[in-house]
């Protein structure tokens, strides 16, 4: 036997996708039924699509049949509708019921990643019971950490770890090992949601009921991850200033990673035009002062930083749930003291440069050097508060318009505070050097 086929199911997959496109698939078809089920759900969506399409319909009926259920959802998920159709429609009855089901969630719910598979008892079960049960049954379980515990109705009142279970004697009632405390999470629930409460509770399975508390499956830590992953993956993605990419970066072409980013990149640059208007519009302060072009790049990327920093910040805080809507003044009067004792800090070393290069002869600012100075450091004070206030406050506004906040990129601060910042320095320049060079 191939080494290969003895080894953990990721590893399998890892090694499938090493290989060419044929020997993948024949090595793919030598794996016993139960191997390919579990180590279909790790390989890419683009492999995924390409066995699914070379499989024939009894090989895919019974792959898809042995899926777990939440592993076929988000599967399910990533392929096109007529693949769903043709799936659903080589599912066994019961198997077709649950992936109706669980696909009948929302996108974004919890639900979607559950699974109808896991050990329930009742109150009235022996501690014996309960067992002769789980060897009955167990074996199609997603997690045999927990028991739940049922009423009649199938409404959730207790869950019971395993170890309970193990040190309790066989003949104790499981009503009388029940303190009625558990932790779940309901259908309507987002993942993120699921995220939150997983990490409080530190559990690596949680019940999932409906709203008048009846069970309906549980949630895996690992199934979670995942998502999360994926979810900070177009985050990221987003806030660099191009749109999320569908697959891997190895796995996208290049006319498909160029259209990803040429959009986003063709905004900001009309963006960036509106600072050579700006620029054009001050013509008459440049020519009598040139060397306030000299401390453009200095002013100008002094803000762009101090907002992407401030957005970073935010928008994180934010995808924690750290911050809310309504915490919009809180972060606001922050902000304003983060973003002038900042400037303070960055002006200060701007004037003592300028001090500097004078008096030890290295550039000659003109005999209005001092007014140069205290016009450099009082826009960089200004320009770096607007810039953090403008890179804290964008999300909060995407938030409020129903965006994602992530979209409040880096790029797309820095583009706003580089045409607003112009004008800013300009105009207080324009103040202290009235009368002197201008």
């Amino acid at each position: 036997m191939n080494p290969i086929m003895t080894q953990h199911p990721v590893d399998i997959a890892e090694h499938l996708a090493s290989l060419e496109k044929k020997e993948m698939f024949l090595t793919f078809l030598m794996l016993s039924e139960a191997q390919k089920a579990d180590v279909f759900p790790y390989l890419d969506k683009n492999v995924q699509h390409e066995i699914i399409e070379n499989l024939g319909s009894n090989d895919t009926k019974m792959l898809i049949n042995n899926l777990a259920p939440d592993d076929r959802t988000l599967i399910l998920m990533e392929f096109p509708d007529y693949i769903i159709r043709e799936i659903i429609n080589m599912l066994n009855e019961e198997e077709r019921k649950e992936a109706l089901n669980l696909l009948g969630y929302a996108p974004d719910s919890i639900a979607r990643l559950m699974t109808p598979h896991y050990v329930q008892a009742r109150p009235e079960w022996t501690v014996k019971k309960v067992f002769e049960h789980i060897k009955k049954f167990g074996r199609k379980a997603e997690t045999l950490n927990f028991v739940y515990v049922v009423d009649n109705n199938n409404v959730l009142i207790d869950d019971l770890r395993i170890g309970e279970l193990l040190l309790a004697d066989e003949n104790k009632l499981i009503s009388e090992l029940q303190d009625n405390n558990f932790v779940s999470l309901t259908t309507t629930q987002t993942v993120e949601e699921g995220l939150t409460i997983f990490d409080k509770y530190e559990r690596e399975a949680l019940p999932i009921i409906t709203e008048s508390g009846t069970l309906v499956g549980i949630v895996t830590f690992d199934d979670l991850l995942s998502q999360i992953e994926q979810r900070d993956t177009e985050d990221m993605q987003k806030f660099g200033g191009m749109e999320e990419l569908d697959v891997s970066y190895t796995q996208t072409s290049m006319l498909q990673l160029v259209k990803k980013r040429a959009g986003w990149l063709t905004l900001l640059f009309f963006g960036e035009m509106l600072t050579a208007s700006a620029m054009g519009h001050f013509d008459s302060e440049i020519e009598h002062a040139v060397v306030l072009a000299l401390f453009l790049p200095l002013i100008i990327s002094s803000g762009g930083n101090s907002g992407s920093q401030a957005a970073s910040l935010i928008i994180r805080a934010m995808a924690l749930k750290e911050l809310a809507l309504k915490d919009w003044w809180y972060v606001m009067r922050k902000e304003i003291i983060s973003g002038v004792l900042l400037g303070a800090i960055l002006g200060t070393i701007g004037f003592i440069r300028i001090l500097v290069w004078q008096l030890a002869g290295i550039y000659d600012y003109g005999i209005y050097w001092m007014w140069v100075a205290i016009s450099v450091s009082v826009s960089l004070v200004v320009i770096v508060l607007w810039g953090t206030l403008s890179g804290s406050l964008i999300p909060f506004l995407l938030r409020r318009i129903g965006l994602d906040p992530a979209t409040a990129s880096a790029p797309f601060v820095a583009t706003l505070v580089d045409v607003t910042g112009l004008i800013i320095y300009f105009s207080i320049s324009a103040i202290f050097l009235a009368g002197k060079l201008l």
